[in-house]
């Protein structure tokens, strides 16, 4: 079965990512990278400690030029980013299943990014701003209708911004069908889309109307 994985081998510190199979998919056009990066929540956050590669899963937010990254200030991966260690961040979606007349060309429809990079620490005004441009990416609109976050919740907040530089990303979509000819008439072929969306809200407390945020964005389906 065919792959929607691909290798990717950094050279250099925080170099561009050579893609050795298939290649025609790798699109390096910072409009390619942000669609993927705003289609998505979730990313996998990786860093070097000695020989071990040490990941995280974590939600983030592309503000600009820049990916906005929280956590706690405990955490022991985003300590290790503040200190100034490399980092690659990657994110992937399947839109599908490519069913194909073997297991050899079956496929996946799918998305999927990777930058590397050094993260900056922000602090005062600009971590406020930063921390507004995450809430809106994750829940839009939602930060006017909450109360404002306390000094000791904000105190144990550690936000970064990892900048987006020329040659740090490398961007993969696959779409379509299999691209094979048919050669039996009794094997379904063709693609089974995946999709995710909004279930019904279930609140924790009765007799609260939902907020108007909440309604625009099931109404949306982003």
């Amino acid at each position: 079965m065919k792959s929607a994985c691909t290798s990717y081998r950094l050279r250099g510190k925080i170099a561009g990512m050579p893609i050795r199979r298939l290649p025609e998919r790798a699109q390096h056009e910072r409009a390619q990278l942000y669609a993927v990066l705003d289609g998505l929540w979730v990313a996998t956050l990786s860093v070097a400690v000695g020989d071990v590669a040490q990941s995280v899963p974590i939600l983030y937010g592309r503000d600009g030029d820049s990916i906005v990254l929280h956590g706690s200030t405990g955490a022991g991966t985003l300590r290790l980013l503040a200190a100034g260690r490399p980092a690659t961040l990657c994110v992937s979606a399947i839109d599908g299943f490519v069913y194909a007349e073997s297991l050899f060309d079956s496929s996946a429809n799918y998305r999927s990014a990777v930058v590397t990079g050094r993260v900056e620490v922000l602090s005062g005004a600009e971590a406020d701003t930063a921390l507004l441009a995450l809430s809106e990416r994750i829940m839009p609109g939602r930060a006017a209708e909450v109360r404002p976050s306390t000094r000791k919740e904000l105190a144990a907040t550690v936000v970064l911004r990892m900048p987006i530089l020329d040659g740090s990303f490398t961007v993969k979509v696959r779409g379509g069908g299999t691209g094979e000819e048919r050669v039996t008439d009794d094997t379904w072929s063709g693609v089974l889309p995946v999709h995710t969306v909004f279930g019904t809200p279930q609140p924790e407390a009765d007799g609260i109307l939902l907020q108007a945020s909440i309604e625009a964005r099931l109404a949306s389906g982003r």
